[in-house]
Protein backbone atom coordinates (compact mmCIF):
# COMPACT_ATOMS: atom_id res chain seq x y z
CA UNK A 1 0.00 0.00 0.00
CA UNK A 2 1.46 3.59 -1.03
CA UNK A 3 -1.18 6.59 0.48
CA UNK A 4 -0.35 10.22 -1.32
CA UNK A 5 0.19 12.92 1.09
CA UNK A 6 -1.29 15.72 -0.72
CA UNK A 7 -0.80 19.54 1.07
CA UNK A 8 -1.26 23.04 -0.99
CA UNK A 9 1.69 24.61 1.11
CA UNK A 10 5.11 24.05 2.23
CA UNK A 11 4.15 24.96 5.86
CA UNK A 12 1.79 22.08 5.21
CA UNK A 13 3.70 19.58 4.69
CA UNK A 14 6.50 20.60 7.15
CA UNK A 15 5.13 18.70 10.05
CA UNK A 16 5.15 15.59 8.23
CA UNK A 17 8.85 15.38 6.85
CA UNK A 18 10.78 15.26 9.87
CA UNK A 19 8.85 12.24 10.37
CA UNK A 20 9.28 9.85 6.81
CA UNK A 21 11.65 6.94 7.43
CA UNK A 22 14.01 6.96 4.99
CA UNK A 23 13.31 9.82 3.00
CA UNK A 24 14.30 10.42 -0.43
CA UNK A 25 13.43 13.04 -2.90
CA UNK A 26 12.19 13.07 -6.47
CA UNK A 27 11.13 16.11 -8.75
CA UNK A 28 8.38 16.10 -11.64
CA UNK A 29 6.57 18.57 -13.29
CA UNK A 30 7.85 21.69 -11.12
CA UNK A 31 7.15 19.45 -8.08
CA UNK A 32 9.17 17.76 -5.04
CA UNK A 33 7.73 14.62 -4.02
CA UNK A 34 9.31 12.81 -0.39
CA UNK A 35 8.79 9.03 -0.49
CA UNK A 36 9.90 6.74 2.63
CA UNK A 37 7.82 5.34 5.36
CA UNK A 38 5.27 6.72 7.38
CA UNK A 39 3.68 5.20 10.34
CA UNK A 40 4.49 1.71 9.25
CA UNK A 41 2.92 2.77 5.66
CA UNK A 42 4.69 3.52 2.35
CA UNK A 43 4.04 7.28 1.91
CA UNK A 44 4.40 10.05 -1.06
CA UNK A 45 4.51 13.43 0.20
CA UNK A 46 4.30 16.69 -1.27
CA UNK A 47 2.96 20.48 -1.83
CA UNK A 48 1.60 21.20 -5.00
CA UNK A 49 1.03 25.00 -4.53
CA UNK A 50 -2.57 26.35 -4.26
CA UNK A 51 -5.60 26.54 -6.67
CA UNK A 52 -6.83 24.35 -8.44
CA UNK A 53 -4.94 23.91 -11.22
CA UNK A 54 -1.41 23.00 -8.79
CA UNK A 55 -3.36 20.88 -6.83
CA UNK A 56 -4.85 18.75 -9.86
CA UNK A 57 -1.33 18.57 -11.46
CA UNK A 58 0.25 16.84 -8.40
CA UNK A 59 -2.85 14.36 -7.63
CA UNK A 60 -2.28 13.28 -11.36
CA UNK A 61 1.60 12.93 -10.53
CA UNK A 62 0.73 11.01 -7.55
CA UNK A 63 -1.27 8.39 -9.96
CA UNK A 64 0.66 8.53 -12.47
CA UNK A 65 3.91 8.26 -11.36
CA UNK A 66 4.07 7.22 -8.27
CA UNK A 67 0.90 4.41 -8.10
CA UNK A 68 -0.75 5.62 -4.97
CA UNK A 69 -3.48 3.42 -3.72
CA UNK A 70 -5.35 6.30 -2.23
CA UNK A 71 -4.64 10.35 -1.58
CA UNK A 72 -5.04 12.36 1.77
CA UNK A 73 -5.42 15.96 0.94
CA UNK A 74 -4.16 17.20 4.43
CA UNK A 75 -3.70 21.14 5.47
CA UNK A 76 -5.98 24.05 6.90
CA UNK A 77 -8.78 25.58 5.60
CA UNK A 78 -10.97 28.58 6.52
CA UNK A 79 -14.31 27.68 9.22
CA UNK A 80 -17.71 28.19 7.51
CA UNK A 81 -20.06 26.69 10.32
CA UNK A 82 -20.78 27.93 12.97
CA UNK A 83 -19.43 26.57 16.10
CA UNK A 84 -16.05 25.45 14.19
CA UNK A 85 -13.18 26.45 16.67
CA UNK A 86 -9.98 27.42 15.38
CA UNK A 87 -7.62 23.88 15.40
CA UNK A 88 -11.00 21.84 15.05
CA UNK A 89 -9.97 19.47 12.36
CA UNK A 90 -12.42 19.01 9.70
CA UNK A 91 -12.70 15.23 7.74
CA UNK A 92 -14.20 15.75 4.02
CA UNK A 93 -17.48 13.83 3.97
CA UNK A 94 -17.70 15.05 0.63
CA UNK A 95 -16.24 18.26 -1.49
CA UNK A 96 -17.97 20.60 -4.38
CA UNK A 97 -16.52 23.56 -6.32
CA UNK A 98 -18.10 26.89 -5.27
CA UNK A 99 -16.94 28.92 -7.98
CA UNK A 100 -18.17 26.33 -11.07
CA UNK A 101 -21.76 26.52 -12.35
CA UNK A 102 -22.73 22.56 -11.01
CA UNK A 103 -23.90 21.95 -14.88
CA UNK A 104 -20.97 22.12 -16.29
CA UNK A 105 -19.92 19.22 -14.36
CA UNK A 106 -23.53 17.12 -14.72
CA UNK A 107 -24.52 18.73 -18.56
CA UNK A 108 -21.08 18.12 -20.07
CA UNK A 109 -18.76 15.40 -20.13
CA UNK A 110 -17.61 14.09 -17.88
CA UNK A 111 -21.49 14.36 -16.94
CA UNK A 112 -21.11 13.60 -13.30
CA UNK A 113 -24.22 12.36 -11.61
CA UNK A 114 -23.34 15.19 -8.63
CA UNK A 115 -21.41 18.48 -8.30
CA UNK A 116 -20.49 16.59 -4.92
CA UNK A 117 -17.18 14.36 -4.94
CA UNK A 118 -18.29 11.87 -2.45
CA UNK A 119 -14.90 10.55 0.28
CA UNK A 120 -13.77 7.19 0.31
CA UNK A 121 -16.21 5.75 2.77
CA UNK A 122 -13.32 3.17 3.92
CA UNK A 123 -11.07 6.00 5.02
CA UNK A 124 -14.05 7.76 5.97
CA UNK A 125 -14.48 4.66 8.38
CA UNK A 126 -11.07 4.46 9.25
CA UNK A 127 -11.07 7.73 10.24
CA UNK A 128 -13.57 7.46 13.02
CA UNK A 129 -11.89 4.91 14.43
CA UNK A 130 -8.32 6.84 14.59
CA UNK A 131 -10.26 10.10 15.81
CA UNK A 132 -11.42 8.17 18.67
CA UNK A 133 -8.10 7.41 19.85
CA UNK A 134 -6.68 11.03 19.49
CA UNK A 135 -5.83 13.15 22.55
CA UNK A 136 -8.93 14.65 23.87
CA UNK A 137 -8.05 18.20 22.52
CA UNK A 138 -7.47 17.05 19.12
CA UNK A 139 -11.36 17.95 18.11
CA UNK A 140 -12.41 15.90 14.97
CA UNK A 141 -15.46 16.30 12.49
CA UNK A 142 -17.03 14.86 9.37
CA UNK A 143 -18.35 17.47 7.06
CA UNK A 144 -19.01 18.98 3.65
CA UNK A 145 -15.67 20.86 2.05
CA UNK A 146 -15.90 23.60 -0.88
CA UNK A 147 -12.99 24.44 -3.27
CA UNK A 148 -12.71 28.06 -4.93
CA UNK A 149 -10.20 30.03 -6.49
CA UNK A 150 -10.02 33.02 -3.71
CA UNK A 151 -9.81 33.24 0.12
CA UNK A 152 -12.97 34.25 1.36
CA UNK A 153 -14.16 36.93 3.81
CA UNK A 154 -17.14 38.60 3.94
CA UNK A 155 -17.58 38.99 0.72
CA UNK A 156 -19.71 35.73 -1.28
CA UNK A 157 -19.45 34.27 2.12
CA UNK A 158 -23.34 34.17 2.71
CA UNK A 159 -23.68 32.71 -0.63
CA UNK A 160 -21.62 30.44 -0.48
CA UNK A 161 -23.39 29.33 3.20
CA UNK A 162 -26.84 29.62 1.43
CA UNK A 163 -25.67 27.01 -1.72
CA UNK A 164 -23.36 24.41 -0.07
CA UNK A 165 -23.51 24.78 3.96
CA UNK A 166 -20.26 23.77 3.98
CA UNK A 167 -17.84 23.29 7.19
CA UNK A 168 -14.69 24.66 5.74
CA UNK A 169 -13.45 26.72 2.66
CA UNK A 170 -9.81 26.43 1.12
CA UNK A 171 -8.65 26.34 -2.35
CA UNK A 172 -7.69 22.71 -3.50
CA UNK A 173 -9.86 20.13 -1.92
CA UNK A 174 -12.27 19.46 -5.00
CA UNK A 175 -10.06 19.79 -7.31
CA UNK A 176 -8.32 17.09 -5.78
CA UNK A 177 -11.62 14.99 -5.10
CA UNK A 178 -12.35 15.53 -8.85
CA UNK A 179 -8.86 14.17 -10.32
CA UNK A 180 -9.16 10.99 -7.62
CA UNK A 181 -12.88 10.79 -8.92
CA UNK A 182 -11.96 10.53 -12.49
CA UNK A 183 -9.08 8.00 -11.98
CA UNK A 184 -10.89 5.09 -9.07
CA UNK A 185 -8.61 6.34 -6.15
CA UNK A 186 -9.54 6.57 -3.19
CA UNK A 187 -9.88 9.94 -1.42
CA UNK A 188 -9.89 11.76 1.55
CA UNK A 189 -9.30 15.33 3.22
CA UNK A 190 -8.52 16.49 6.57
CA UNK A 191 -8.36 20.22 7.51
CA UNK A 192 -7.65 22.04 10.56
CA UNK A 193 -9.42 25.36 10.95
CA UNK A 194 -7.10 28.69 10.65
CA UNK A 195 -10.03 31.39 11.08
CA UNK A 196 -13.28 30.38 12.26
CA UNK A 197 -17.02 31.65 10.63
CA UNK A 198 -16.87 35.03 12.60
CA UNK A 199 -13.38 35.64 11.31
CA UNK A 200 -12.09 35.06 15.06
CA UNK A 201 -8.23 33.90 14.41
CA UNK A 202 -7.13 36.26 11.10
CA UNK A 203 -5.06 38.69 13.64
CA UNK A 204 -2.89 35.42 14.40
CA UNK A 205 -3.10 33.97 10.71
CA UNK A 206 0.23 32.57 10.68
CA UNK A 207 0.37 31.21 14.01
CA UNK A 208 -2.62 29.49 13.64
CA UNK A 209 -1.63 28.03 10.20
CA UNK A 210 1.32 26.50 12.00
CA UNK A 211 -0.50 25.19 14.25
CA UNK A 212 -3.60 23.92 11.96
CA UNK A 213 -0.78 22.29 10.14
CA UNK A 214 0.11 20.33 13.22
CA UNK A 215 -3.47 19.35 14.26
CA UNK A 216 -3.85 18.11 10.64
CA UNK A 217 -0.82 16.35 10.83
CA UNK A 218 -1.72 14.30 13.85
CA UNK A 219 -4.74 13.27 12.08
CA UNK A 220 -3.62 11.79 9.39
CA UNK A 221 -1.03 9.91 11.23
CA UNK A 222 -3.97 8.13 13.37
CA UNK A 223 -5.79 7.34 10.31
CA UNK A 224 -2.51 5.94 8.58
CA UNK A 225 -2.15 3.49 11.71
CA UNK A 226 -5.55 2.24 11.19
CA UNK A 227 -4.55 1.75 7.33
CA UNK A 228 -1.52 0.01 8.43
CA UNK A 229 -3.51 -2.55 11.00
CA UNK A 230 -6.78 -2.90 9.29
Amino acid sequence: MRIGILCAGDKEVAPFLPLIENRRETQKAMLTFHEGTLNGVQVVALYSGVCKVNAAIAAQCLIDTYRVDAVINAGTAGGMQQGLSILDTVISAEAAYHDVAPELLTDFHPWLGSPYFKADEQLLLLSKKAAEKLPAHRRVCWGRMVTGERFITDEGRAEINARFAPCTVDMETAAIAHVCHANSIPFLAIRSVTDDADHSGTEHFEENCRAAAEAARDVTLALLAELKNR
